[in-house]
């Protein structure tokens, strides 16, 4: 085990790196596979140095749930977004900047969590505080900012905190 651990330090970053350079190349051959395979063993062996305190991913359940709640997030939020800039007056809308709270603590999970908010459409993550306590976001449309907070702590901080803490 621990030579596997030597020759693949971040097997998930590996499998990751192998897929993305197969649909990269746009094309399914042995070579590809092989070429991003290598990429997929040699950018985490050489890189492993600058990840001293690598957090553990050892729920990967948990991980395609949370990827399949924010990939159905997105849908959702285009058809609201596109709703809101096609049939909302510009009156009627209630831009906000929201203060989210938060219960993560390793900076993995407060990227993640960062990401997750600004790829889903109508949600910006703009700052985060210092110490890594609060998260500045941005809504386009935010009748009731708590209730938007909340939303966020429970749908995304508490499934990140399963996966990460």
């Amino acid at each position: 085990m621990k030579l596997f651990r030597r020759l693949l330090p971040h097997p998930f970053l590996t499998l990751l790196l192998t897929l993305t350079w197969l649909l990269l190349v746009n094309g399914w051959s042995l070579n590809s596979l092989l070429f991003g395979f290598m990429l997929g063993v040699l950018i985490p062996f050489f890189t492993q140095p600058y990840w001293p305190n690598r957090p553990r991913l050892s729920k990967p359940l948990k991980i395609a749930e949370y990827v399949l709640i924010v990939l159905m997030d997105i849908i959702q939020a285009n058809i609201i977004v596109a709703r809101i800039v096609l049939f909302k007056p510009n009156a009627d809308r209630r831009p906000n900047w929201i203060t989210i709270p938060l219960d993560l603590k390793t900076p993995e999970a407060i990227t993640a969590l960062a990401g997750t908010i600004t790829m889903t459409p109508g949600t910006l993550s703009a700052d985060v505080s210092d110490a890594g306590h609060a998260l500045l976001v941005h809504c386009l449309d935010a009748p009731d900012p708590d209730a938007v907070r909340d939303e966020i702590k429970q749908r995304y901080e508490r499934r990140l905190m399963e996966i990460f803490e």
